[in-house]
């Protein structure tokens, strides 16, 4: 799933129940599911999501992280139970292509070399028209790659911490450079482990789901919905055994006596995922422990739940018969 080292604390553990997230039916992705949109330029974020429930039929979508309306570019939206775990993937990193026009000349030089300064660690103060308040606050950026310089237009791609912004961004390399600057186009190419290549138009997913209802195709519905599970394919994440699923869907922390296999990454208070072994999401959890600790527990919670997804009885409930053995 990602390039994560996996770790077996238990070689025995084999997976019996469950099922792999590729093999659901469309009718459990869309119960259970992301759709990325590529948005247009135009409508709000709201506005895209509320057509994509009304496309699915769903009864309730939600967006992760909003693009303003003459942004475009990637936006992905939770279908019915992954609404409660889209904003997670508003967390992660974000790429952009922007367009930012200079309020003067400045030789090319001198403009690569004050981009430059901007990666790492910056300052920002929210711009006027946002959704936060207005307060210095402190944001990275990854990288920033100069793709094409015409006059006083600057075409660049950024990586970003999430909650930069870009406007700002702009208006922040054009003090520097002396002569003011804006932003004049922005589009996000990449949330978190989402990117263009996955997303889609909202009239591909329309034809998608025509074709699926009136015809009983799913290729293009199966392109345009994706399980959850590949939203935290680059998160940290500990794999547990069956017998350990029906109880945290339940409400249980994770266990050390439940843990079959974990990854590497895993510090105290670091979100984790927590899978079953057949690649199925439990839920997202605080982890108390690393996996160096993790790895030598033998008893004791060692991942505090604050998400569970499972639903319960998907799992047989193993525990309650250890419980009643006990």
């Amino acid at each position: 799933m990602s390039d994560r080292r996996v770790f077996i604390k238990d070689p025995d553990a084999e997976p019996v129940f469950g099922r792999p997230p590729y093999r659901r039916s469309v009718e459990e992705l869309l119960d259970f599911g992301v759709v990325v949109v590529d948005k247009p330029m135009g409508p709000t974020s709201h506005q895209v999501s509320a057509w994509v429930r009304e496309i699915l039929h769903a009864k309730r979508t939600g967006h992760a992280g909003t693009l303003d309306p003459r942004v475009t570019g990637v936006l992905p939206v939770g279908v019915n139970r992954a609404t409660k775990i889209i904003n997670y993937v508003h967390r992660e990193p974000k790429e952009y292509v922007a367009v930012m026009r200079l309020h003067g000349d400045v030789d090319e030089e001198r403009i690569r070399s004050v981009m430059g300064e901007f990666v790492g660690l910056i300052y920002q103060i929210p711009p006027v028209r946002s959704a936060v308040a207005r307060r210095l606050r402190k944001r990275r950026v990854y990288e920033i790659e100069i793709l094409e310089i015409d006059g006083r237009d600057v075409l660049f791609r950024v990586r970003v911490e999430s909650g930069t912004y870009i406007r700002t961004l702009c208006v922040d390399i054009g003090e520097a450079l002396c002569v003011g600057a804006h932003m004049a186009d922005l589009r996000r190419t990449a949330t978190g482990v989402f990117t263009e290549e996955h997303a889609c138009t909202l009239q591909d997913l329309l034809d998608a789901y025509v074709f699926w209802v009136e015809d009983g195709d799913e290729e293009e519905i199966r392109r345009c919905i994706y399980p959850p599970e590949f939203m935290f394919s680059s998160f940290p994440r500990i794999y547990v055994k069956d017998s350990a699923v029906d109880a945290i869907a339940h409400g249980a922390p994770v266990y050390a006596t439940g843990v079959a296999r974990l990854t590497e990454g895993i510090e105290k208070g670091t979100l984790v995922a927590v899978f079953t072994l057949s690649g199925e999401l439990v839920g997202l959890g605080r982890a108390m422990l690393s996996t160096e600790e993790m790895l030598r527990a033998t008893s004791g919670a060692v991942c505090s739940m604050e998400r569970v997804t499972m639903e319960p009885g998907a799992y047989p409930p193993l525990w309650k018969r250890a419980v009643q053995k006990g």
